[in-house]
């Protein structure tokens, strides 16, 4: 009992003692609390506002095309041709780009001096960073000018706004290269296929090297009146040259389109145009990938030149084969349920671009020749709905996609942050770019006109070199690297051309057709030429080369992979009968049976084709020439009457002649 009475003292005591540090315990705890508390309510608070802030971005976006739409119907009610959507959606664009710029208000928060760390390997993708215990992880955004070390969160809808490149590669021109290649009219693109083919590849080297050349000594003359003041190289000039050389001539063709113009004319441009922008992005990798050994990296060295001409051979190759392959291989059994044959349909198209650049090769190529294989072959497989879905949903997407790059390219005008004006630069550019059209366009008209029995007039060579608009592959690859001093100046001259090429340019279209005296109100699918023309090209198109191909595809692959053609038991050897039945489908036995029903629309006897247009039967044998033209000539102008009485035609017309 003593020793309790001792101690409860010292127990009291010792509580009294205590109970400071427990309180101060209690209250740090506390306070911690509420300050976690607080910062999760930020968190949340700034999640709430960065998710308004991006439904605002894309509403303005959604806005900027519906208003550009309203006014596309408003043009074509009143039959307004000087200015095509594309035009009008840079224009508003810029409008809003203007008001995002310079009417809303700066919402800066960073007005202290950053601190200071030295890396010896350069700055990082990813940083890691430890705060008061916690960890957090900051990404790379890119290089801040000094000016504007302060202004960094001027704006938070200007970075918003800036979209990662990698959008419009992924996204965006999938579906426009796609729609270029299923939509191609094959008969006036084949026509003309081997002068489409020098003016884009050849032309389009020739528009490189002279651009860069003369840009080379634009750069030069920059610097010794001290307008240089960051490193450009050689090779910088000829990347600019690659990409500028993308012709996209979209304004045109649609007046081309709507005014009913030359076929062999739009066919000529349409074809130079889709091809040279597969041409362009690839021989700007090629560029790219051009590393001399040694110290230094940007002179002439002729392994690097002849390793980067085997990269160019080769990523164009390797992408032809992988689109023309998918292409091929896009196989659908899904007639009884459109829906999901036209979903399948769209997500095989749409993989092999991304299956391309995940190879390493070029996805704009494979998706272009993946559209023109599917056109030829899978879309005659498709059920007869699947067909108008597929071809209304490339056209849809084709025009959105369109409209939005037009649209931000406005916009990006004054949202980047990074931009710089280089007068010298930009006038050497203007310049350049009409020498290289120049030169690409007369000397390799005059050689092809050598070995052309339908020549390429001189009327036709100036409005193809009228027609040199930048669009959409330019600033698309213009935009993909920005992160030097050079990029960023050719990134703002590109943005510079593409407007006044679409708007002076595409403007002046109808008054230089008629000023160069280009007949119009010709039908694209009706090609309504004098016998004697007619002739000359029908010799023109049975050049030996595309007859055996013709041959080959018509007997061979087109009973293997469609519907169409004659099975393969009538033209392979009877030794490969079992191989032949196994490869032929049954719906190839029926239309080929049709073919010998005296009913049809479409009757082959002996040899001779013949077509009945109601009471009126045109038939041509395979011996005379004259049939032939006769046929074809007849074909053309009854064509559209046949399939407007819903008759079904078991082959493709063209495949007869």
């Amino acid at each position: 009992l003593a020793a309790s009475c001792t101690m409860e003292p010292l127990r009291r005591a010792a509580l009294e003692t205590m109970m400071p540090v427990w309180i101060l315990l209690n209250t740090v705890s506390g306070m911690k609390a509420v300050d976690d508390a607080m910062e999760e309510l930020a968190t949340e608070k700034e999640a709430e506002e960065s998710h308004r802030q991006d439904s605002v971005n894309l509403l303005t976006f959604i806005l900027l095309l519906t208003l550009t739409i309203l006014t596309i119907w408003l043009f074509k009610h009143r039959r307004v041709r000087f200015l095509h959507e594309t035009g009008l959606a840079m224009i508003y664009g810029l409008l809003v780009g203007v008001i995002l710029r310079y009417g809303i208000p700066a919402t800066s928060y960073h007005n202290q001096t950053p601190p200071s760390c030295s890396l010896k390997e350069g700055p990082t993708t990813t940083l890691l960073l430890n705060v008061s215990g916690k960890f957090f992880e900051y990404t790379l955004k890119g290089e801040i000018n000094l000016k504007e070390i302060h202004n960094v969160e001027q704006n938070d809808m200007l970075r918003k706004v800036t979209f990662d490149p990698e959008v419009f590669f992924n996204i965006l021109l999938p579906p426009i290269i796609f729609h270029a290649g299923y939509s191609l009219k094959k008969r006036h693109f084949f026509r003309n296929l081997g002068s489409i083919i020098t003016y884009a590849f050849l032309g389009t080297a020739i528009s490189c090297f002279v651009i860069g050349n003369l840009m080379y000594g634009v750069v030069k003359l920059m610097q010794v009146v001290g307008q240089l003041t960051d490193k450009f190289y050689y090779t910088d000039c000829l990347f600019f040259g690659a990409i500028i050389s993308a012709t996209d001539p979209v304004t045109v063709l649609a007046i081309f389109n709507e005014l009913h113009a030359d076929g062999d004319l739009y066919a000529l441009l349409f074809g130079e145009s889709v091809m040279n922008d597969a041409v362009a992005i690839v021989l700007s990798s090629s560029i790219v990938a051009y590393q001399p050994s040694g110290a230094n990296t940007h002179m002439f060295d002729a392994s690097a030149f002849f390793k980067s001409v085997g990269v160019f051979l080769g990523i164009f190759s390797g992408s032809f084969v992988m689109g023309a392959a998918t292409g091929v291989v896009t196989f659908t059994k899904l007639h009884c349920f459109p829906l999901l044959e036209t979903a399948l349909f769209f997500l095989m198209s749409w993989s092999t671009f991304l299956l391309a650049e995940a190879c390493g090769f070029t996805g704009v190529v494979a998706v272009l020749f993946c559209g023109i294989t599917q056109a030829h072959y899978t879309y005659n497989n498709l059920s007869e709905e699947s067909t108008k879905r597929t071809k209304q949903l490339f056209e849809v997407l084709h025009f959105l996609a369109e409209n939005f790059i037009f649209s931000y390219m406005g916009l990006a005008l004054f949202t980047f942050q990074n931009h710089i004006f280089s007068p010298i630069f930009i006038i050497g550019a203007f310049l350049s770019i009409f020498i290289g059209r120049a030169f690409n366009i007369y000397p390799l008209s005059f050689l092809l006109n050598l070995g052309r029995r339908h020549k390429i007039k001189g009327n036709f060579q100036h409005m193809m070199m009228f027609a040199g608009l930048r669009g959409a592959m330019a600033f698309a690859l213009a935009i993909r690297d920005t992160a030097t001093y050079a990029r960023q100046m050719m990134f703002t001259t590109t943005l510079l051309i593409v407007f006044f090429t679409v708007w002076v340019f595409g403007g002046g279209t109808t008054p230089m057709l008629s000023w160069l005296h280009i007949r119009v109100g010709v039908d694209p699918d009706q090609d309504l030429q004098p016998s004697g023309d007619r002739q000359s090209k029908t010799k023109q198109e049975s050049a030996w080369l595309f007859r055996l191909w013709y041959t080959f595809d018509h007997n061979y692959l087109k009973p293997i992979l469609t519907h169409s053609g004659p099975p393969l038991t009538s033209t392979l050897p009877s030794y490969c009968g079992p191989l032949a039945s196994c490869l032929t489908s049954p719906q190839a036995y029926e239309n080929h049976e049709q073919l010998r029903d005296p009913d049809s629309d479409l009757i082959r006897n002996d040899g001779d084709l013949t077509f009945m247009f109601g009471d009126t039967a045109i038939t041509a044998n395979g011996a005379g020439s004259t049939s032939e033209e006769a046929l074809e000539r007849e074909l053309d102008s009854r064509e559209q009457e046949l399939l407007s009485r819903g008759t079904r035609l078991v082959f493709p017309i063209e495949d007869h002649i």
